[in-house]
């Protein structure tokens, strides 16, 4: 173990000078052995001293990742308040509370309850709201607390001489010597020193991007090498999957790759924005309160002649009087006005839509772990996918069978079916029926006992044991069939089971770099001892110096046929198929009585790995296969339909760009004729130029091979800033920064760490690239089916806002009082507002190019269509109202029955005035089941007896948005061509939305808590009569709008291209 280096007396006099430079600085990839050893002053022999080592962790720190500190629930809670509408509601709240606090005083225990009722709700809203959003961000941080678990807790460790098993590894410190094995964790990012097995093999995908296990060795690189091409390097949080070696630490904590990992996560944490939606929202609360602001300043001004009066002395005004119970009353209105502004409902309904729209992707796939970005899918216009695992299975598979025929340079290939694991999941073409000649037999025979490898059924699906490549091999096997005259069995792996058990394995000659290839030595069922090989085409044929034809006679391999057998290569890999040869030496002397007995002196030639290449010499040649990992089936259809809605596709991918480009050509990311010298580049060249913004900007599809994890971050980074709405795909821990920058990071479930899906917003559960585009579709029915509902809300709340405006304006009672308005804001729009979000999507949904991040929530034509009908809102609650108080009937509706008196509009207009009128009286009339009499205060007939008038602009205003949010169901569609049946839970939820109307009409109770009456037959009719004609109005703004898109689509107006094309 201690070769090379220096021994432990000499090490002894230079281990207390500590190398003052950081251990990250050095490049030890690019260096040999002795000169790391020196660099980090130690030995593999002896490795460091104690007192060395303390020196080290007091200088370096422990060997572990930091821990950020999380925003403490105080600035949560608060936080949760930096909202535009919620402060608009807050302000209301304290406002309505100090105002019932003043009414009370005076009121009854009623006046009480209902005055308390509107600012009770409001914070009850605002503490759901905070509370659903502190939970949401809490849980924020999680992808950190993942890395660490993929941390190794211990290591054995060499220092002071002796080997120290076990120990924790947050002891490690730079300048370590760290024994691995198989199935270790990598504790620290390390320079390996020596291979003490002959290969060395990690599992290093969830940090880089690889499909496969990487072989690992001592030797030097070239100091620019990106992370995948440090052969000599293992990472923090890899696994070992083969081999033992011995390790120098060069880097700990934060300063190994995972560690860069950990503060690109929490950096891009950090920098979080908020989701189109939510953009748009905050922009609508600012518009609102402004307009808010501006109306009840508007309000209060033309409301000031009513409790403040002066005379003109001299032409000057004197002998001011003011009213303060009337200044408070109109104040009141203000207030009620900014409460019939806010759609207090919107943010319960949205996140109601956006719950519903989690669980119909959950049934497509798509696991949403943070609702806004349900939406934010809607307006993706990028995806940025990885490959492996995403676009493809992530299961290696046997593409091309190729065997000889009757001659030395007669090649036939067979094209093999099959994507997974599965051996029932496709067929070789063109297979021989009945008979296996004897040269297919050989290949079978080889790639099923030449095998670690193995295939297990696991649920629904099909895993592989050992390496990918070779458990592909067992799957062929079974694909190719039984040899002759077998009987057929029940097992999974039948075939391979015949063939290890006909061919009794007895020894190993392990895969090495060296001569790329792995050997059995099995005793045949005909007697004989054969030497069965796989391993590199160019390595085995090498090696090769005859070839067996169909009949399984031996020839000689001459040009002719090595030049056959390298085109045939030549082909395979510019497909990117990964190509393995088989070949086999039946004539082993030194093994003819060997049986795998360890005191057999063939024995000792097995023991050395140095005998291999003279064992595997001499071979016959038999065939090879072309694997891959192949694209899933379904992916080129969803590539197309991606490309039908305007959203650009991008793959990055850790992989080697030859392998990558042949499969995006295979999927429709590129044609295949099409030039992408300048669309696939790999990460380090685009890193390296000047305008990268220009390259992102291209039309079409781009490739990113032997991407890190920094180049997703960048090319992400990028996007955002050009504009783009931003879907990330990945699994490993190297994606896990540019999931938690992009817009939608979006994790898969199978293959994805536990590192990525914290750090996402959506998981796939399949792990497939099509889920997503059907994620996409529903993202958008989604927003489509939130603008109808917003359009609804938004539209309702202008009629209040103008039907208090005419209240004051006109000068008549109060119709409504901010209760009743709550609670038609909150309760009985609610039900239809969610309904809305049922529509059903349109057809052509993923034919349109994605919405812009910065188009605007609400298009001036449809603001307009919102203030005409806002407008009949505000004119039908009034008009209500003083129908009642002015009229006997109307439209040949009888309103007399109940015995009210009628007055003139001027009186109405002029109520406050009342007591100065002379000879003023009001009879009884019939509210309900109670009489209201006004003999001791005739002029309370127009606050105390306004109690059924207020009812019938009330119900007016119930009914008259039930049939708006029919109205809703399309942007310009009509009623005729779209009816209410289209979407039952529509009706269903108007009914609901009556029925709670109904319910607090004719509970006495809450009747009294609300302020209203119940209505008689007549009385419904009028509110019927009112109501109905909004529908008719809407109608007549819809065909307007559908002429206008008709006179622009006539006048050729193209559409705006995305910023790409």
């Amino acid at each position: 173990m201690g070769q090379g280096g220096q021994d432990c007396e000499s090490l002894e006099a230079v281990s207390k000078k500590l190398n003052d430079r950081k251990a990250s600085s050095f490049p030890a990839w690019a260096r040999d052995v002795a000169e790391c050893e020196k660099h980090y002053r130690t030995s593999r022999a002896c490795g460091l001293k104690s007192e060395d080592v303390e020196r080290r962790r007091k200088l370096y720190g422990p060997n572990e990742l930091e821990h950020h500190e999380g925003v403490s629930i105080l600035s949560l809670i608060l936080e949760q308040f930096n909202d535009t509408l919620v402060r608009i509601l807050l302000g209301a709240a304290v406002v309505s509370f100090i105002l019932a606090w003043y009414s009370g005083e005076g009121g009854g225990a009623n006046k009480e309850i209902t005055a308390f009722v509107e600012p009770l709700v409001i914070f009850l809203i605002l503490i759901l709201n905070a509370t659903v959003g502190v939970w949401q961000e809490s849980n924020a941080e999680k992808a950190l607390e993942a890395l660490k678990e993929i941390q190794s807790e211990q290591a054995t460790v060499v220092r002071d001489g002796k080997r120290v098993p076990n120990l924790p590894a947050r002891e490690l410190v730079p300048g370590d010597i760290v024994e691995l094995k198989v199935g270790d964790k990598v504790p620290a990012d390390m320079r390996v020193l020596e291979l003490i097995s002959s290969t060395l093999r990690l599992e290093q995908g969830s940090l880089t991007g690889e499909s496969e296990a990487v072989n690992k060795t001592s030797k030097v690189v070239v100091e620019d090498a990106d992370i995948q091409g440090k052969r000599c390097m293992v990472f923090a949080g890899t696994t070992v999957v083969n081999g033992n070696c011995i390790c120098l630490v060069t880097q700990i904590g934060m300063e190994t790759e995972i560690g860069k990992v950990h503060t690109q996560i929490h950096v891009a944490g950090q920098s979080e924005e908020d989701t189109p939606l939510k953009k748009k929202l905050n922009e609508f609360g600012e518009a609102l309160t402004i307009i808010i602001g501006v109306i009840c300043a508007f309000v209060w001004l033309i409301s000031v002649k009513y409790f403040l009066t002066w005379e003109y002395v001299d032409g000057w005004p004197r002998n001011f009087r003011f009213s303060f119970e009337k200044s408070t009353y109109y104040f009141e209105i203000a207030v009620a006005l900014a409460v019939a502004a806010i759609p207090e409902g919107l943010p319960a309904v949205i996140t109601t839509c956006l719950a519903l729209g989690t669980r119909k992707m959950a049934q497509k796939n798509a696991l949403v772990r943070k609702l806004p970005s349900v939406e934010t899918l809607g307006c993706t216009t990028v995806i940025c996918s990885d490959k492996t695992g995403t676009l493809t299975t992530n299961q290696m598979a046997v593409a091309k069978l190729v065997a000889v025929g009757s001659s030395p340079d007669q090649l036939r290939t067979f094209k093999v079916e099959g994507t997974t694991y599965n051996p029932f999941d496709g067929k070789i073409h063109d297979w021989p029926t009945g008979h296996m000649d004897a040269n297919l037999q050989m290949i079978a025979q080889i790639a099923a006992v030449c095998n670690d490898a193995g295939v297990a059924r696991s649920e629904h699906k099909f895993i592989s044991h050992g390496m990918p490549t070779e458990a592909a091999l067992k799957v062929l096997v079974e694909k190719m069939g039984m040899p002759e005259a077998v009987s057929e069995s029940n097992e999974l792996l039948r075939c391979c089971k015949w063939w290890t058990e006909y061919e009794r394995r007895i020894g190993t000659l392990e895969f090495d770099r060296d001569r790329k290839s792995m050997g059995v030595i099995v005793s045949s069922g005909s007697g004989k001892k054969l030497l069965l090989v796989k391993g590199a085409v160019e390595s085995i044929l090498e090696r090769s110096s005859k070839i067996q034809l169909l009949d399984g006679s031996v020839v000689e391999l001459d040009q002719n046929s090595r030049s056959s057998i390298l085109q045939s290569l030549n082909e395979m890999s510019t497909g990117a198929l990964r190509c393995l040869a088989f070949a086999f030496r039946n004539e082993l002397p030194e093994f003819e009585s060997y049986d795998g007995s360890e005191d057999h002196p063939a024995h000792k030639l097995l023991l050395n790995p140095s005998n291999y290449s003279m064992i595997e010499s001499g071979l016959i040649f038999a065939g090879l296969v072309g694997l891959r990992d192949p694209p899933r089936g379904e992916v080129y259809q969803a590539i197309q339909d991606c490309r039908a809605a305007g959203i650009r596709v991008m793959v990055i991918t850790g992989d080697n760009k030859n392998t990558a480009e042949a499969i995006c050509r295979e999927i429709g990311v590129f044609e295949h004729d099409e030039d992408i010298s300048f669309k696939s580049l790999t990460g380090k060249v685009f890193m390296n130029l000047q305008n990268k913004k220009d390259h992102l900007r291209q039309s079409g599809g781009l490739l990113f091979s032997r991407a890190e994890p920094r180049h997703k971050q960048e090319i992400v980074r990028l996007l955002k800033e050009d504009g783009e709405v931003v879907a990330m795909t990945g699994d490993g821990v190297n994606d896990a920064p540019a999931l938690k920058l992009a817009d939608i990071g979006i994790a898969m479930g199978i293959a994805g760490t536990e590192v990525a899906k914290e750090a996402s917003d959506m998981v796939l559960s399949d792990d497939n690239f099509s889920t997503i585009v059907a994620a996409v579709g529903e993202g958008r029915s989604i927003y489509s089916n939130m603008k109808a509902f917003i359009r609804y809300m938004i539209s309702s709340n202008i009629g209040e806002v103008a039907s208090i405006f005419l209240t004051a304006a006109l000068g008549i009672p109060e119709g409504l009082i901010p209760v009743q308005l709550l609670w038609v804001n909150l309760v009985t729009d609610g039900p239809p507002a969610t309904a809305l979000g049922f529509n059903p999507p349109d057809r052509d949904i993923m034919q349109k190019p994605p919405r812009k991040s910065d188009d605007s929530l609400i298009s001036t034509w449809i603001l307009f269509r919102y203030l005409v009908i806002g407008l009949y809102v505000g004119i039908a609650t009034v008009g209500v109202f003083v129908i009642w108080y002015t009229q006997a009937s109307f439209l040949g509706i009888d309103l007399s029955g109940d015995g009210h008196t009628l007055v003139s509009y001027t009186q109405l207009a002029n109520w406050g005035q009342c007591s100065s009128w002379k000879n003023f009286t009001a009879a009884p009339f019939t509210a309900g089941s109670q009489v209201l009499t006004f003999d001791s205060d005739p002029c309370d007939y127009f606050q105390g007896g306004k109690v059924k008038a207020t009812t019938l602009s009330l119900s007016v205003l119930v009914a008259i948005e039930m049939f708006n949010s029919l109205n809703a169901l399309s942007e310009d569609t009509s009623l005729l061509t779209m009816p209410p049946w289209v979407n039952p839970w529509l009706l269903l939820a108007m009914s609901v939305s009556f029925g709670l109307h109904f319910l607090i009409l004719y509970i006495p109770f809450l009747a009294r808590v609300f302020g209203i009456v119940s209505l008689g037959f007549n009385e419904w009719l009028l509110v019927l009569v009112v109501s109905f004609p909004v529908i008719f109005i809407d109608e007549i703004l819809k065909f307007v709008g559908r002429c206008m898109n008709r006179l622009q689509r006539s006048r050729g107006r193209k559409p705006v291209k995305p910023k790409a094309e």
